[in-house]
């Protein structure tokens, strides 16, 4: 006999290439007629709001089975019904199953997915994703505040790379659903290796 799980329903905004860690942030410009709907809804209500990849960049396509439910922090109201807004990242959640509504939103009934709080990269884990977190970021011309970057906690230097990468989506996608800090540490640094060593090549993806 299975076990009993907790679900929740979520109103979901689906966009490929955007992750929302725990504990990070993501500014969204919200400007298709759907997506104020489900603003103004999130807003009436308790501000949350899903962030999840469709598995494809096509109108329904199937989405993948993880992503991060926020809350709408900051809201700027723009004068043709669009909106400017930060969420806050709080959970990640995994997609029991799709509902059927009426809404022009997708909703869904998720699982919240427990973070642990407690985990630290060894030091090596740590001097190793420095290291090629500047390799990466000299590739691709950022200009990174690398002081401020060495005052970051473990969590936010890994989840906070990993959301702004600019990787595939299905690489973004297997960052987000990794099962622990470390496993993401190392996945990441792999990542930027590879795609550090094939951004010559005309887009090589990592599938």
């Amino acid at each position: 006999m299975g076990s009993i799980v907790d679900t929740t329903r979520i109103s979901i905004f689906p966009l490929s290439g955007a992750l929302l860690f725990p504990g990070l942030q993501l500014p969204l410009h919200i400007f298709e007629q759907r997506y104020q709907a489900l603003i103004r809804d999130a807003l009436a209500r308790d501000r949350m709001i899903g962030m999840v990849q469709p598995m494809r960049p096509a109108e329904g396509a199937p989405l993948f089975d993880v992503g991060c439910l926020g809350r709408i922090e900051d809201v700027e109201a723009l004068e043709d019904g669009r909106f400017n807004i930060v969420l806050d990242g709080l959970t990640r959640f995994r997609i029991v199953r799709e509902l059927d509504v009426t809404t022009p939103f997708r909703q869904v009934e998720v699982e919240l997915l427990e973070e642990r709080q407690d985990e630290v990269l060894l030091p090596v884990e740590r001097a190793s994703l420095e290291q090629e977190a500047r390799h990466f970021a000299d590739a691709q011309g950022y200009a990174v505040d690398w002081e401020q970057v060495g005052r970051l906690d473990d969590v936010a230097l890994v989840n906070g790379v990993s959301q702004v990468a600019p990787f595939d989506p299905a690489s973004k996608q297997a960052l987000l659903e990794a099962s622990g800090l470390r496993d993401r540490c190392e996945l990441l640094v792999q990542l930027m290796q590879f795609y550090g060593r094939h951004d010559d090549d005309g887009g090589t993806t990592l599938q």
